[in-house]
Order: structure tokens, then sequence, then C-alpha cells
């Protein structure tokens, strides 16, 4: 199982900070995040919004196994 994490208003959103999904991609992820609360799913498209594969920023896709822990990262703010 892929273990994702959320933080800030993401995990606020979505009522839960880690949870375990089957998923072998991050587009897999994705869908399935999007496909259980479809709100959450379009939030984590959004801007600014940074995804972390084992604790390294992505860009793009991924493939990820049973140990991956991929985090949701919400746009930065402040100055």
């Amino acid at each position: 199982m892929v273990r994702v994490l959320l933080f800030g208003r993401l995990a606020d959103q979505a009522g839960w900070r880690d949870r375990a999904f089957e998923a072998t991609s991050l587009a897999v992820l994705r869908g399935l995040i999007a496909n259980d609360d479809p709100e959450l799913g379009e939030a984590l498209s959004g801007p600014g919004v940074q995804v972390a594969v084992d604790k390294t920023l992505m860009r793009g896709e991924a493939t990820l196994t049973t140990a991956t822990e991929v985090a949701f990262l919400p746009p930065m703010s402040g100055g």
C-alpha cells in the first residue's frame, strides 16, 4: 500500500492526514483520491500544490511501490 500524507488545508479539507491506497503511479493515485472525494481530487491538482514522493519533490509522473510515501503539500503563503 502507498502511504499518502496530506498537509495544511488539504488535510483539513479531506478530514484525514494519513491514509493508504493501492496505486502503481501518481496518476492512478490521483484518480483513486478523486473518485473517493472529487473536491479533494480537484484541490490536489490546484495551482501551487506540490507532490513529494519519498521526500523528493516531483513534477509529472512517478511509479509507486508498496513502500512509497506520497505527500501532497499545499501552496506556500507568507512573505
